[in-house]
């Protein structure tokens, strides 16, 4: 299942040094992933968590006794299963994700990535990330994890106030964050990111749930952030997403660009076309949420698959244009025609009053680069993008039907 030790090793250092000559580059996002090809993202997500935190709804559960060995053999076995079914030869990036992945010890880490480099081309410089929360990632603990292959971090701190981690459910304190993000900044430079949380009631939790912040404090708190940042350096090159000196997140820019990414693990999602099987149409892929469960079928079938959605052409569409435009770069023409390359976007939304009634209000583009928010846009992306959706499905059912291979 694994790869030799000598070259396992030897991945890991070749990554390394690329990540030292990698150069920061902050005009844009990664290339994005053409469509039906041999490329894509592995997410593999780590179920267990030490406590249930009142404001989250991820697919986690609380340990008790947990065969590591077993289910490191299972995320080993799935990923290996899926890259094979999907055909996929390259794979861009690892989001090991949860759950809290780093309660798993860095071998399971180095196991799944020996795994993927054996059934497909990982590349050096690929980007390879671990969420970690700061209870469970002391410095030693992290330097391991780097040791692993891991070249990027995305901490859970949530807040730095002690009584909204209390009102959270949060295991740690502000002074566990600031350590951990110190001990993180100093092995991974240039290569971390904080998760943080904005509207919070400031009232306790009632019920087990927290209680709807106010949407409207919510919203000023949200343009004060952006602006701030701003301020800072920081790009916002994606609605809730913030980079400076180019540290932008190539693997969850696949999903908004609509690339194909595979989902290993329980609960775990994906979304790419079965050519290894002979499939000819992108699907929306779930795994089996429950550990156990996962555990049997893998074992049993390779893989955990527990529900498989063929997209639709116009379905695929809508998912491009929801996507690409929760980014500051939009939706490039280029981007567009790699799905849909008999209709435009200038044949779309050029007439449309409602687009046009957008640009007048300063809320969207649309030009020779393409369809795009602009920054007082992505503030307000839900409300533009029911116009936008309505236009595409009214354009969908008046053309004639095609035969245009989706990817």
């Amino acid at each position: 299942m694994a790869l030799p030790r000598s070259q396992a090793r030897g991945w890991v250092k070749a990554a390394k040094m690329a990540q030292r000559r990698r150069p920061a580059d902050d005009t844009g996002g990664p290339q994005s992933p053409a469509p039906g090809s041999q490329r894509a993202a592995l997410y593999v997500h780590w179920p267990y968590c030490e406590k249930r935190c009142s404001y989250c709804n991820f697919n986690k559960y609380i340990p008790r006794g947990v065969d590591e060995a077993a289910l490191r053999r299972c995320l080993v076995i799935e990923a290996q299963t899926l890259l094979r079914l999907s055909g996929v030869r390259r794979v861009e990036s690892v989001f090991f994700g949860g759950g809290t992945p780093s309660l798993a010890s860095p071998h399971t880490v180095a196991a799944v990535l020996e795994a993927v480099a054996q059934a497909a081309h990982l590349p050096a410089d690929s980007e390879v990330t671990l969420e970690a929360n700061p209870t469970s990632a002391s410095g030693s603990r992290l330097a391991a994890f780097g040791a692993a292959g891991v070249n990027r971090l995305s901490i859970g701190l949530q807040s730095l106030d002690d009584t909204e981690l209390q009102l959270l459910g949060r295991t740690h304190s502000v002074r566990d964050a600031l350590q951990t993000l110190a001990e993180a900044q100093r092995l991974f430079p240039g290569r971390v990111s904080v998760d943080l949380m904005l509207g919070l009631p400031a009232q306790q939790v009632q019920q087990g749930a927290l209680p709807a912040p106010d949407p409207e404090l919510a919203a000023e708190m949200y343009q004060e952030g952006r602006a701030v940042l701003r301020e800072a350096g920081f790009r916002q090159y994606e609605v809730s997403n913030f980079a400076r000196n180019g540290a932008l997140s190539t693997h969850n820019w696949t999903y908004w660009q609509c690339g194909q990414y595979l989902g290993v693990g329980p609960g775990a999602h994906g979304r790419f076309i079965p050519q290894g099987a002979g499939g000819h149409t992108r699907e929306a892929r779930i795994q089996t949420l429950e550990p156990d469960s996962w555990m049997k079928e893998v074992m049993l079938f390779g893989h955990g698959t527990r529900r498989r959605v063929p997209l639709s052409e116009l379905e695929l569409l809508e998912e491009v244009l929801a996507m690409g435009l929760r980014t500051d770069v939009g939706i490039t023409h280029q981007h567009w025609q790699q799905f849909e390359p008999q209709l435009t976007l200038w044949d779309l939304f050029g007439a449309s009053k409602e687009v046009k009634e957008l640009q007048e209000q300063g809320l969207l583009l649309l030009d020779h680069r393409g369809l795009r928010c602009s920054w007082e846009g992505l503030a307000v992306l839900d409300s533009l993008l029911l116009s936008l959706l309505s236009r595409l499905q009214e354009a969908w059912q008046q053309r004639t039907p095609s035969s245009v291979p989706r990817g």
